[in-house]
């Protein structure tokens, strides 16, 4: 049956004997259940599926998630990932560590920010090909972002071309091996005793922490979930993650934040979910219309970063004409209607 559990004999030598088991919500590109032992103990069994717009890369999804999983297990001291216990690649099933979850607390942000620097630290150049190269904007994006302008009848600064040319050559993953999440969103966290832990690395990849510190900022791009981080936790988050990554590396947080912002600025897919990202140009939509996606539109969510980066580029040096045009963009889009509303200053999420 379809929801049958998939623990083989394999498993059942290696992990124990299931006695019983309860199918989890969870996302069309998996099945999750929780799962009792013979012996009392718990275990989570997840079963990447090939069903629904991504089926075509459940191989590499599987491959992928496990990757990250056991990259994220080198953390010493408090873990920052479910322990992976066995897998049955041939069925693209993983039994992972069961985790009881504290749920909600109101300071939530620092110790997620400080859980996200301890994993973006535990690997480096030798890990390099572990994992894929964290993908971020292109030249279509940057070319999307300015015909949304000119849709919108705002005009573009003669520099902001050229300012966006040599943004994706910093952007350029290469250099950089953190390990990151890939969807680091409220949601993709469990809290423990001992800190948070996040789930889901379906999207792990390597690159430049501050792709996910990010987050914080530009309101959680790639989550249903938009959230507007007040300035004073937002100071503190960002001090924790640069606080714990020093401590852990004996470096500064290599590039610049307001570069990354940017980065997710111009994306459109950013104002989608994952099933609808890479099919359309998303940006061109909004001149026309404001879609919705989880708690926020695309014009709320795109007033939100433009905003972003406005503030964060009036004395930059490389970003000065772009955080211009953002902030004229962002004026124009307050004026349509309905008017967009500011982004939620609070965690949304349904089940708490």
């Amino acid at each position: 049956m379809l929801n049958t559990l998939p623990f083989d004999d394999l498993l059942r030598s290696t992990v124990g004997i299931p006695q019983r088991s309860e199918l989890l919500d969870s996302s069309p590109r998996s099945r999750v259940w929780r799962v009792r032992l013979a012996d009392g103990s718990r275990v989570i069994v997840k079963q990447v599926t090939d069903e629904g717009d991504e089926g075509a890369d459940a191989d590499t999804r599987f491959a992928r998630e496990v990757a990250g999983l056991r990259l994220a297990g080198r953390a010493s001291g408090p873990a920052v990932a479910p322990a992976v216990l066995a897998t049955d690649p041939s069925s693209r099933v993983m039994v992972l560590e069961h985790l009881d979850d504290l749920g909600r607390t109101d300071d939530w942000m620092p110790g997620y920010a400080e859980a996200l620097a301890r994993l973006h630290a535990l690997t480096g150049p030798a890990d390099a090909g572990a994992l894929p190269a964290w993908s971020g904007p292109t030249a279509a994006d940057a070319e999307s972002f300015l015909t949304l302008a000119r849709a919108l009848d705002v005009p573009v600064p003669a520099e902001v071309p050229d300012e966006l040319a040599a943004l994706l050559d910093r952007l350029d993953p290469a250099p950089h091996h953190a390990l990151l999440h890939g969807d680091p969103c409220p949601g993709n966290d469990l809290r423990g005793a001992d800190g948070v832990r996040f789930v889901d690395f379906e999207r792990a990849a390597l690159g430049n922490g501050l792709v996910e510190l990010a987050y914080f900022r530009i309101a959680f791009p790639t989550c249903w979930c938009a959230l507007s981080v007040a300035t004073a936790p937002l100071a503190e988050v960002e001090d924790v993650y640069r606080t714990t990554w020093r401590g852990l590396t004996g470096k500064d947080v290599p590039g610049d934040l307001a570069d990354v912002c940017a980065g997710w600025l111009i994306q459109g897919d950013a104002l989608v979910e994952r099933a609808h990202r890479g099919t359309v140009d998303q940006l061109a939509r909004v001149p026309t219309e404001d879609f919705e996606w989880g708690n926020a539109s695309a014009r709320e969510r795109l007033v939100h970063r433009l905003g972003v980066v406005a503030d964060m580029t009036r004395d930059h040096d490389h970003l000065h004409a772009l955080g211009r045009l953002s902030s004229t963009l962002a004026l124009r889009l307050l004026e349509s209607r309905p008017k967009p509303r500011p982004l939620p200053s609070h965690d949304t999420r349904p089940w708490f």
